[in-house]
């Protein structure tokens, strides 16, 4: 293998790829599977899941089978949104967490994964191709082996190295080592699984041997999985909550989903007029950032399992609500904001179109990085560490407790126009996620750049001590005014390479064309025909 430098320090100048239907992921062979779906009949979610499914096998530092999905679809008709994230084995109590925080690694930060029920769901409601179908790629990848990508070579090295202590981690580790880029990969266990869930369109993961297998491994780690979890579990079709912005809507997944975080931030901004500030000027960041903030202090205090939030949606993103809000912004100085009180009644991210007009906006987790470590010995399947997004605040709607699904970072967006659907996208990232939603809608929306421009250019991130995080590419003009607004600008951060996220969007221009954009952050592209 050629020693050649994977860093890639010059500024990314992709083109916007423009095609009748389009796939855009984060991995090339994901990409490639997807469009292959397209080319031989499928429909743009028969091309989602083919892709998703092939991530789950080429990009295992960030999602898996053990994972949780969220979509957003566009089916003709209007949104449709599917939440497919798990729950806190029914049999885990507050007993079980006996610090003041929650695990971040291990069984214990396990919940019940989703994202096969997703695969399921959505085929089942709209997809063409048969289920099998969909999965030859991840099959093929998994038995016969893959060449790493540099930045996903990257993420495997950042693995903590308390992962070699979990059952089954060690197979990510060929000859006790994450591999290189280039390197070749192979997880056959990973091969006979998809091959199970195919057969049995997802039974063998939730009442069959995997489930038996996942069990049994809860069981050798002293936790409480227990069949009847997995039995129960199930996808919900819920109803995207939105925000108008302008003559644009952005649809999001409700709670349990941050997606919330960016309605609040973009209905703040509609009462302050950010285009009369140029792009990338200190006001116009400055007015971003704290308008960022704002919607985060409501969005750790209030968005929790579905059945456990507290307060009335449409009361947190009401004109008078967000109003009131977008008033404690000061232009000249930064604001440390608490949550507001209205009327109380980590990630891989696709996105598909076809040329019919059907558009899907899906995003799959494992939440950090391989997640929990966990992987269950003989079937591949790593487990994600959702848990982790649980607090051990007494009464707080956000509290870890058995059977409760965790505030969840994973979020699709989608936007509209007059009823008529524009653009599928998101970005991936943990806490980025919002904050790239909103900025990818102000970007595009209020300063006119092209998808691929907005993915390009240079991010700022709210971090959660309110420090702010500017990437490289801002004028040091901007960084210093902003530090004499009061803003405490955050250095070397640990997540540095990954912590800004990635998109991948596919916007629709008319009934007769989509331009996608994928992120030069991660190994991705955009593909279409």
């Amino acid at each position: 293998m050629a020693p050649f430098d994977y860093q890639f320090p010059y500024r990314s100048q992709r083109m916007p790829v423009m095609a009748r239907n389009m796939v855009a992921s984060s991995q090339p062979l994901a990409v490639q599977a997807g469009v292959r779906i397209l080319q031989e009949g499928g429909n743009a979610v028969d091309a989602a899941l083919a892709t998703a499914i092939t991530l789950s096998i080429v990009e295992p530092t960030s999602n898996g089978i053990g994972s949780d999905a969220f979509a957003l679809i566009w089916d003709g008709d209007g949104v449709r949104g599917l939440n497919a994230s798990g729950r806190l084995p029914s049999a885990v109590n507050r007993s079980d967490y006996p610090g003041d925080e929650m695990p971040m690694f291990g069984w214990p930060s396990v919940t019940v994964p989703g994202a096969v029920s997703a695969w399921v769901a959505m085929s089942d409601r709209y997809g063409r191709m048969p289920f099998e179908k969909l999965f030859e790629a991840g099959i093929e990848y998994a038995r016969n082996g893959y060449a790493v990508s540099p930045i996903t070579a990257r993420a495997w090295a950042a693995a903590p190295p308390e992962f070699r202590n979990e059952e089954g981690f060690h197979h990510f580790l060929p000859n006790g080592e994450p591999p290189k880029p280039g390197q070749w990969f192979q997880f056959p266990d990973q091969a006979n699984t998809l091959e199970a869930i195919a057969k049995t369109s997802g039974d063998a993961m939730y009442r069959g041997e995997l489930a038996d297998q996942m069990v049994a491994s809860s069981a050798r780690n002293h936790w409480k999985l227990q069949r009847s979890d997995l039995e129960q579990h199930q996808a919900d079709w819920v109803q995207p909550i939105h925000q108008q912005y302008g003559d644009i809507v952005l649809h999001e997944i409700p709670p349990n989903g941050q997606g919330l975080a960016a309605l609040i931030m973009l209905g703040i901004l509609g009462h302050r007029n950010i285009q009369q500030y140029a792009l990338d000027s200190v006001d116009s960041v400055h007015l971003q950032v704290e308008a960022m903030k704002l919607a985060f202090a409501d969005a750790y205090q209030y968005i929790a399992d579905p059945d456990a939030v507290t307060i009335d949606l449409d009361d947190i993103l009401s004109d008078d609500y967000l109003a009131d809000r977008a008033s404690l912004i000061d232009m000249h100085a930064a604001g440390n904001p608490s949550h507001g009180f209205p009327n109380r009644g980590g990630t891989v991210y696709l996105t598909t179109a076809d040329q019919a007009g059907m558009m899907v906006s899906m995003i799959q987790s494992n939440y950090c990085g391989f997640g929990s470590g966990v992987v269950v010995e003989g079937t591949g399947i790593s487990l994600q560490n959702r848990g982790a997004g649980f607090n051990l605040i007494p009464g707080h709607a956000n509290e870890a407790a058995g059977g409760k699904r965790p505030f969840h970072t994973i979020i699709p967006g989608f936007v509209t126009r007059n009823g008529r659907p524009e653009m599928s996208f998101g970005v991936m990232g943990g806490s980025m996620q919002p904050q790239g939603h909103a900025q990818m809608i102000i970007r595009i929306y209020d300063y006119g750049q092209n998808p691929q421009t907005a993915s390009d250019a240079a991010r700022w991130r709210v971090l959660e001590d309110n420090q702010l995080h500017l990437e490289d590419g801002f004028d040091q003009h901007v960084a210093k005014e902003l530090e004499k607004r009061g803003h405490v600008l955050a250095t070397n951060t640990p997540d540095e390479a990954f912590g800004f996220g990635g998109a991948q969007l596919i916007y629709r221009p008319d009934d007769q064309l989509y331009i996608a954009a994928s992120d030069h952050r991660k190994d991705g592209m955009a593909a279409g025909y």
